[in-house]
């Protein structure tokens, strides 16, 4: 089709679609936009353009976009439509792996803008298909949706959240379980080829019409589900190891759904001096008093840093509006400053602790070996040092808790977005509420010995090297500008990064023995320089991720070696800067 056919063809295709729309509140929204844009509204026609253009693509993310009319945004018609799509290959991946058994899945859902509105609409198209089907009985974390499948022993789960995206955006995160995927992934989220063949489900289905919605038949879960998860996840603390609890913590969950299971969590693990920040505590989808709902965004833990200070506070934990990562934040013993850690720096912490927490056997641990660390390539290279010390395997993986999660013999991973799996028999997938759990009994256990978690970290520096990491995020309105970036990169190879010249260099996309095939750029240079540039897999972004590692002799040379280490990091920022062209 040309330009001038979509041209001639956007108007009806938009009526028509607004004549099938089941939602009055989006049908109207679409009617309005083409009013506006038959009165000539040139930002109307743009919005109507990109609602249009094309249908939402089912990737190993699920479903993810703004929500509004048309195929191109998150709303019921596309809901039901994924829905419908997955209910079909749930039950032929069911009928060919245990014939005669009935399909189960389970639906939760977040406190986001409809979010309980595609819940039920996706329990109603899977019960219609003859699936049993489990609905969470409210707006709770996706680490309680990700424990259900396995709880539950189910085939396949849905959880409707948009994680710390845009107030505006929501989206669609599947899971899949016992017969419906190989024994490594049971329980984790979908990853090759299980997307593309849902995708081809979800293609594949007929008219609106044709998509049948029960009226009821689906099973609405009471709380003890809800009751059993913080039983379980409380019950990772283990005082007899680590007695200490004298530790004050303010708790945000930036206006998302994990505030009240965290801090149940929280105080049935003997954590009860907790402070949850009042003007965030409740979920409210417009996130009213952050500009954006990611606790890794500047401002975004202004509140509870000040709560923090007023309170004199040993730690803040934030939580991201669904719970799955955590922040952690503490007062930097160097400056007298709150300062949020980053994400490889609580990674390390957490390796550290799930150590000493192992240290006399590996409960959960696959046969074979003492258990597995593994973290994302695109995170620091202290966790494996520090599991090597300690015996234990290490592996690297793609980006993603999809890939993390399906390491066997796991028993801790994370990557530097601030995820973290510390229990993956109970969740396998990151767990923001889980890890405040251990990040509380690892603080309060340096508090006990007089330290804080920043000299805990040091100690890590002493034994493994001082590592250091920063990013470069761009973001781009088009992306084609993504793809341009990374032809510039393989084209005209960067020959050094902080005046130290590249020794290994790895395109990504061809894959190897360890990884499979992504699109990224590797370099590691002469003094352990590491670059890695990617784009990113949810956002309009190019993300490049920096660490370099200096080795430190004694504790009186730390200050001296953070301030080489961000010396060399903001010349490697420069060079990859210039690299791309900016």
């Amino acid at each position: 089709m040309t330009s001038s056919d979509a041209e001639l063809r956007l108007l009806p295709e938009a009526r028509e679609w607004a004549a099938q729309d089941p939602d009055p509140a989006t049908e109207a929204s679409l009617l309005e936009l083409v009013r506006l844009v038959e009165d000539g509204d040139a930002a109307a026609r743009q919005e109507l353009e990109d609602s249009f253009r094309g249908t939402l693509q089912f990737g190993t993310a699920g479903l993810r976009a703004a929500l509004g009319p048309g195929p191109n945004r998150m709303n019921r018609m596309v809901v039901r439509r994924a829905a419908a799509g997955l209910a079909a290959f749930l039950v032929d991946a069911v009928a060919k792996a245990a014939s005669g058994t009935r399909p189960r899945a389970v639906v939760g859902y977040d406190a986001r803008h409809n979010s309980d509105v595609f819940a039920a609409e996706t329990a109603a198209v899977f019960t219609a298909a003859g699936i049993e089907t489990f609905l969470l009985p409210a707006a709770l974390p996706t680490p309680l949706l990700a424990y259900a499948v396995r709880a539950l022993d189910c085939d396949g789960g849905v959880m409707v959240t948009a994680s710390h995206n845009p107030p505006q955006d929501n989206g669609y995160k599947v899971y899949l379980g016992r017969h419906a995927v190989a024994a490594d992934g049971d329980g984790a989220q979908i990853v090759a080829p299980y997307d593309a063949e849902i995708a081809a489900r979800i293609g594949a289905v007929g008219p609106l019409e044709s998509i049948v919605l029960a009226e009821g038949g689906w099973t609405v879960l009471d709380s003890s589900l809800a009751a059993d998860y913080v039983r379980a996840t409380a019950a990772l603390a283990i005082p007899d190891l680590f007695p200490a609890r004298d530790l004050r913590i303010v708790l945000t969950p930036l206006h998302g759904v994990g505030g009240g299971t965290a801090l149940d969590v929280l105080k049935a693990a003997g954590f009860t001096d907790v402070t949850v920040v009042a003007e965030q505590a409740e979920p409210d989808p417009d996130f009213p008093t952050v500009s954006f709902p990611n606790p890794e965004e500047p401002g975004a833990l202004d509140l509870a840093l000040e709560a923090a200070a007023e309170l004199d506070a040993d730690l803040v934990i934030a939580n991201d509006p669904d719970a799955d990562r955590a922040a952690v934040a503490a007062k930097d013993p160097d400056t007298g400053a709150w300062r949020m850690l980053r994400g490889d720096e609580v990674g390390s912490l957490l390796g550290a602790h799930m150590v000493a927490r192992l240290a006399d056997g590996t409960p959960g641990a696959e046969a074979g070996g003492r258990g597995v660390f593994a973290n994302s390539i695109v995170s620091s290279r202290l966790l494996a040092r520090i599991a090597a010390a300690a015996g234990f395997a290490h592996e690297e993986t793609l980006t993603g808790f999809k890939w993390i999660s399906r390491v066997p013999g796991l028993v801790y991973g994370y990557e530097e977005a601030l995820g973290y799996c510390v229990a993956p028999d109970l969740v396998k997938d990151k767990d923001g509420i889980s890890a405040a759990v251990l990040i509380a009994e690892l603080a309060a256990a340096a508090k006990a010995a007089g330290k804080t978690v920043f000299d805990t970290l040091d100690e890590l520096y002493l034994q493994h090297g001082l590592h250091a990491s920063d990013q470069l995020s761009i973001r781009v309105a088009d992306l084609g500008l993504l793809d341009a970036m990374m032809n510039r990169l393989r084209v005209s190879p960067p020959e050094s990064f902080g005046q130290s010249a590249v020794e290994v260099f790895t395109d990504l996309a061809g894959g190897s023995a360890q990884l499979p095939p992504t699109e990224g750029l590797l370099y590691i240079t002469r003094n352990l320089t590491r670059v890695i540039i990617r784009p990113s897999g949810t956002e309009p972004k190019l993300k490049c991720y920096l660490e370099v590692i200096h080795q430190v002799g004694s504790a009186a040379e730390l200050p001296a070696a953070r301030q080489a280490a961000r010396a060399s990091l903001d010349e490697v920022l420069h060079d990859v800067s210039e690299a791309l062209g900016l």
